[in-house]
């Protein structure tokens, strides 16, 4: 069997490496063997002219919902959703039912992700039992049963005290803590962001304070542990304030990252004006002048990862009033082409600044020796087509679930192979 695999003048990207040319790419044994003018007789030829050759891309925010909502999504369909859309390594959040927040369950989703066979399916383990943000979950476990991380996402860790100890927990297995910020007290019963729309809308609203506020505490925490080898990760911030506050926790050298959605780069709390479910997200779609300051902060290089968390939902719920239907959206297979639109289209990004949020500055947050395509690395590459222009259409998604706003919308930029361990997981059509 032959193993090798060629893939010819494509334009190399990989930031890690600092590599931006036209060259060859040769994988062989499922590792990267070598980059540049490759003259060798192999059998099987990619020819990625005029194609973008870059490391796999990484999703470190996603939502299987499985266990317990297989009929939204399964880590099978999500995975042939990822690998369709360019992501070789995705991280599920554990807020499924039950919650993973053991190592039988954190087994549970790895052998699941293994029967698929298409992407690399990291997971994270709840912060607290139950995420109640009571008591502490079995941390020491879940990461030695290969749990990246952990979060409560979906739900802020309301108590301070609980918080302090999960930080100082994690840093003894020198895993990251992700934090979904929000305190409750300030969101109340929102559904979407609090101002002029709301109120005309006549819906509660969501004040970017609640999400502020909990971000601000958690720096004060992390500042109160500086021996110890303390991760904070801040879930999709939306608010110029949070903004404000990274800025000032990376100028003080903090252990603070970040990450930022296609959704707040895109759309606006206006866009909740005709009551359309597909835009009730949590955090919610903010202000235009929120939305500038996350585009500032990717500029400014104060952001981490670029993620997607793909929330799939079933139609039924997402019909339900605009008050009751539940919060988020899918978003894995349009992700690359919308930040496209976000970020390299307005000239915010270059494609290297772009592909490196997308895959080393990940896979370095959550700590994975992966957005490379360094020698003797793992051979996960997405072969990308920068001018395919095409709409996006739900009924073509590979993801079990379709509440997604971006129906119909003109983009550009279409992943045409997806490569994990050197073998070719996904071929478009």
């Amino acid at each position: 069997m032959d193993t090798e695999l060629l893939i010819k003048n494509g334009r190399v990207i990989d930031p890690a490496n600092k590599i931006d040319k036209i060259c060859d790419v040769l994988i062989s044994d499922g590792k990267i063997a070598d980059v540049g003018k490759i003259e060798k007789n192999v059998q099987n030829i990619i020819d990625a002219s005029g194609k973008l050759v870059t490391p796999g891309l990484i999703d470190i925010h996603v939502h299987f919902r499985e266990p317990g909502d297989e009929e939204e999504e399964t880590i099978a369909s999500g995975s042939a959703a990822a690998v369709a859309a360019g992501y070789t390594s995705v991280v599920c959040m554990p807020n499924t039912k039950p919650v993973i927040e053991t190592e039988t369950d954190v087994e549970y989703v790895h052998r699941k992700a293994r029967q698929a066979r298409k992407t690399h399916v990291y997971t994270m383990g709840a912060i607290t039992k139950g995420l109640e943000g009571v008591e502490l979950a079995e941390m020491g476990f879940m990461s030695e049963a290969g749990a990246v991380g952990f979060t409560d996402d979906g739900r802020g860790v309301q108590d301070p005290a609980v918080m302090l100890r999960a930080l100082k927990y994690a840093s003894m297995f020198n895993v990251f803590i992700a934090q979904h910020c929000q305190d409750n007290k300030i969101a109340g019963g929102g559904v979407m962001n609090s101002g002029y729309y709301s109120t005309i809308l006549g819906l509660p609203g969501m004040d970017a304070l609640a999400e502020e506020a909990m971000l601000w505490r958690d720096i004060q925490l992390v500042k109160k542990l500086p021996e110890q080898k303390v991760r904070y990760h801040a879930q999709h911030i939306s608010t110029a304030g949070s903004v404000e506050l990274i800025e000032s926790a990376k100028k003080e050298s903090l252990p603070v990252t970040c990450e930022v959605t296609p959704h707040h780069l895109l759309l606006t709390e206006e866009n909740c004006s005709e009551y359309d479910t597909n835009y009730k997200m949590n955090p919610p779609l903010r202000a235009k002048k929120d939305v500038d300051a996350l585009k500032q902060a990717i500029a400014d290089g104060l952001v981490d990862a670029l993620v997607t968390d793909h929330a799939p939902h079933l139609q039924s719920e997402k019909e339900l009033e605009f008050l009751t239907a539940p919060f988020g959206i899918v978003g894995l297979e349009c992700a690359l082409a919308l930040f496209i639109k976000a970020l390299v289209e307005p000239g915010i990004l270059d494609w290297s600044g772009l592909i490196s949020l997308m895959s080393e500055k990940p896979a370095k947050t959550i700590g994975i020796d992966k957005g490379t395509l360094g020698i003797g690395k793992q051979a996960d590459i997405a072969i990308i087509n920068p001018e395919t222009k095409y709409k996006i259409d739900i009924d073509k998604f590979v993801s079990k679930s379709k509440n997604c706003p971006y129906h119909g919308w003109d983009v550009k930029g279409k992943v045409e192979t997806t490569i994990v361990q050197g073998e070719i997981r996904f071929q478009a059509d």
